[in-house]
């Protein structure tokens, strides 16, 4: 019998380093399902981008797969050019900039997002913030160096923080804040909706087809099942931070994202005392969470804010929330008692959505 073929062509190829994005056919790892029990070959198509890559895994045998994913990346560089801080010409930065003079229209898609992060701010009680830029700037996560600031700069930062400053119109679809200084933040969340959009662009695809759609190891959408698996569903490995060779489980995802936020080894030293990534908005200080906090949600936007959120609320929120909203899943590790040990924590998952190693 003949292998399938795979849709890629030297075509492809030359079409696609030209774009800077690369295309290969992946041996099991990230939602590699089975592995040794023979998934189809999959078209992975990846590119830079947000400050990590994207990636999007496609069953070989999907009408214009390269096509497909080139289209959904493409749109991801677009949404990193509207949503970055990075530039001055962003529409975000754009927003932080002038929308204390009054208010401006914006993209209807960032209003959708801003919507949602607002939404996000309020329901975890501010430890999601959609607004805490002013924060990451003063403690250099933004621009650098990192830094500790000084009580004055901090207590300067927390006044320019606080998402109720956020004025919305959705009539107008406008955007304007209360105060100058208020800073939008979209790290938390923009990698997670820039996924949910290109998946948006798979779906509307003519050709019915199932995808692997992830930024780095963090944030991933899995649509539909994987290619040769009816009814099955993507594999992921829960990372274990202190042994990354020893996953922790396995979690199974079809048409359900997946954020993992994690502050055990992106730490910077001052004076002998170790701080974290992840910012507390509502103390403007880093938090001290647990290993990792992995959330399963509907979309990627909200699977990120919450992991975030998570990570600084603890268990008992992460158990309140999933008995609330059956469609949220959480997985929580801690560090363990003996060296390089850790516990692991899950909330509204079922055996088919996660298995312990």
């Amino acid at each position: 019998m003949k292998a399938p073929r795979s849709g890629v062509n030297r075509r492809d190829l030359l079409r696609l380093r030209r774009m800077g994005a690369a295309i290969s056919q992946p041996a099991a790892g990230l939602g590699g399902g089975e592995g040794a029990s023979g998934l189809p070959d999959l078209v992975r198509v990846h590119r830079p981008g947000m400050g990590s890559y994207f990636e999007i895994r496609l069953g070989a045998k999907t009408p214009g797969a390269v096509e497909l994913a080139t289209r959904a990346l493409d749109l991801v560089d677009r949404l990193e050019a509207q949503l970055t801080v990075y530039s001055e010409d962003s529409e975000v930065s754009r927003l932080n900039q002038t929308a204390h003079l009054g208010p401006l229209a914006v993209e209807p898609g960032l209003f959708a997002l801003l919507e949602q992060a607002c939404e996000l701010s309020r329901s975890t009680g501010g430890a999601y913030d959609v607004t805490s830029g002013a924060l990451s700037e003063a403690w250099g996560f933004v621009r650098g160096p990192k830094r500790v600031p000084t009580p004055e700069v901090l207590a300067e930062a927390r006044s320019r923080t606080g998402w109720r400053q956020l004025r919305l119109d959705r009539n107008a679809r406008t955007v304007a804040f209360d105060a100058p200084g208020l800073r939008i933040n979209l790290g938390s969340i923009g990698k997670g909706y820039a996924i949910d959009r290109a998946v948006d662009v798979i779906r509307a695809h003519w050709f019915p087809t199932s995808a692997l759609v992830h930024g780095g190891q963090s944030s991933v959408f899995a649509l539909g099942s994987p290619p040769g698996r009816f009814a099955g569903r993507w594999e992921i490995a829960l990372r274990n931070p202190f042994v990354p060779d020893s996953p922790l489980g396995v979690l199974r995802l079809r048409n359900r994202a997946l954020g993992t936020s994690g502050g055990a080894f992106q730490r910077f030293e001052v004076d002998g005392r170790s701080y974290g990534h992840i910012l507390d908005p509502r103390t403007g200080e880093p938090a001290d969470g647990p290993a990792s906090v992995t959330v399963l949600a509907p979309t990627s936007a909200e699977a990120d804010a919450l992991s975030t959120a998570l990570f600084l609320l603890g268990a008992e929120a992460a158990r309140e929330l999933a008995a609330r909203r059956p469609e949220i899943g959480v997985v929580i590790v801690e560090e363990g008692d003996a060296d390089r040990s850790c516990r692991v924590m899950a909330f509204g998952l079922n055996e088919d959505d996660f298995t312990p190693a």
